[in-house]
């Protein structure tokens, strides 16, 4: 497939770009290039290949779900800017 001028500068607008008219032949013809690469994609044959989802096997270790508060309220109260009674303090928005 070859791009022209012309195409490259339609899909130029419909991506929102700024593409000046000099730099639109150079574009077109690396525009070009990468479709011939993936032109030649199309020739492997991958019948035989397995859909998958990741390069390498791998199982998702699994953990007892529990519901816990973290252990480390100090420490995320160490950050507030005003804390008591182990809660954070807002100033009051209502009346």
């Amino acid at each position: 497939m070859s791009l022209d001028k012309a195409t490259v500068a339609k899909i130029a607008r419909l991506a929102r770009i700024r593409v000046d008219e000099a730099e639109q032949e150079s574009l077109a013809g690396e525009l070009t290039q990468i479709l011939t690469w993936i032109e030649q994609l199309d020739e492997v044959d991958t019948s035989n290949v397995e859909p998958m989802v990741r390069v390498g096997d791998m199982k998702l270790k699994k953990r007892k779900d529990e519901v816990t508060d973290g252990n480390c309220r100090d420490a995320v109260l160490a950050n507030a800017p005003d804390a008591r009674d182990g809660f954070f303090t807002v100033p009051k928005v209502v009346e």
